[in-house]
């Protein structure tokens, strides 16, 4: 076995199950879990329809690259979402079998292990996967820390040189998981700059950005490009229905930049062996299509923030996000003792922050958080928040 595998960490949910392994909770209050970011509003119909009409694809070996189709539908989805020009869509754009995988085996694509100490730098609280592509592609992980007084933001200015001397791939995630922070467009000119100096490649993990409060639309990474008149050059942005859409079970998504980068990528991807289900393509180009779905579920999020924020807020120092569908919660105990008394007091189940981050420089900016993700039906989110407040109370 490959000894790259001893170095992965648990995951975050099997730290939690571990934590509640020794409690029993109320049993006269049902359980709320709001723990996991998995949305579950209802898919749309035009998707349901779409995978239906589409089943004589089950008869075809898919194209690694898509549909042209579904590329197409992908590229005018970005010129008109991000008010730029729209991607090639041979050769800036690639269907991909959800975020989580192709933020995975991008690493693996990029990562050269010959060089010496390659290294990847991840935002700090994190998605795991950008630690465990890293170890797996041979590179080891540099967290640059996301604190409170810094907006949430990485302090790039933080990385000593000689770290950035040997980066090959810089992780962003914006809007961020699990603080929901969106970059501004100088936050995105400082990480230009410096990609231009040291020659990584900025990997901008975009999976949240249809979730957002008011008009105002969070910045992406090819949109700051734009902006800054720059060109794609090491940027590459992915981006899933799961959230948008609401199909995390259809595990669709796509990457889309810098087309020197996606002819290696597909490459490798033609070998991974990881092309999408045609069916798959003609729902996902219906998805990518339509926007009337995306506003009523953006509309139903924005709701649940309204009818639980301040209400939570009277108790705990928490605000609303930028964007993305969770809330980021300071703790006035230890976050494992918090998440551990509130399952057994009330049967609502939370993130320990620490659970989504890694020691670094002295702290673990995760530390004395929970992470609330507001994905259950607005009236369990607000039975939670009550429960949440009565808890609270008694600390």
């Amino acid at each position: 076995m490959s000894p790259r595998l001893d170095l992965l960490h648990p995951y975050p949910f099997q730290k939690l199950r571990q934590l509640f392994s020794d409690l029993t909770p109320n049993s006269a209050l049902d359980h709320i879990n709001l723990s996991i970011g998995e949305p579950k509003h209802p898919a749309p119909q035009l998707v349901k329809d779409a995978l239906m009409a589409n089943l004589a694809g089950l008869s075809s070996y898919p194209a690694t690259l898509g549909s042209e189709d579904l590329r197409q539908s992908i590229s005018d989805w970005i010129a008109r979402r991000y008010n730029i020009a729209p991607p090639d869509a041979t050769t800036e754009v690639l269907p991909v079998n959800g975020s989580r995988e192709a933020l995975f085996a991008f690493a693996q694509a990029v990562i050269d292990p010959s060089a010496e100490r390659p290294t990847v730098l991840s935002p700090n609280p994190f998605y795991q996967i950008y630690e465990g592509a890293a170890l797996l592609a041979g590179a080891e992980p540099w967290f640059v820390n996301c604190l409170a007084e810094n907006r949430f933001q990485p302090d790039w200015d933080s990385v000593p040189e000689e770290v950035w001397a040997r980066t090959q791939l810089v992780f962003v995630c914006s809007p961020g998981n699990p603080t929901g922070a969106v970059a501004s467009l100088a936050d995105w000119e400082r990480l230009f700059a410096l990609s231009d100096r040291y020659g990584f490649v900025i990997a901008s993990d975009e999976c949240y950005s249809e979730i957002y409060f008011g008009e105002e639309k969070p910045l992406g990474g090819l949109e700051a490009a734009a902006k800054l008149g720059r060109d794609y050059t090491r940027l590459v942005m992915f981006s899933s229905l799961s959230k948008r859409s609401n199909v995390p079970g259809m595990r669709s998504g796509f990457v889309a930049g810098d087309a020197a980068i996606m002819a290696k990528f597909l490459l490798y991807r033609t070998y991974h062996g990881c092309a999408m289900s045609p069916m798959v393509m003609a729902a996902s180009a219906a998805a990518w299509r339509d926007e009337s779905h995306v506003i009523e579920n953006r509309e139903q999020y924005t709701a649940k923030f309204k009818a639980v924020t301040n209400q939570l807020a009277s108790v705990l120092e928490v605000t609303l996000p930028d964007a993305a569908f969770y809330l980021w919660a300071k703790t006035p105990i230890d976050d494992e003792e918090f998440a551990r008394r509130l399952f057994t007091q009330e049967h609502v189940t939370v993130l320990p922050g620490s659970y989504l981050a890694r020691e670094a420089h002295g702290v673990n900016p995760g530390k004395g958080y929970v992470r609330i993700a507001l994905v259950a039906p607005l009236n369990e989110c607000i039975i939670a928040a009550e429960r949440i407040v009565r808890f609270c109370k008694t600390l």
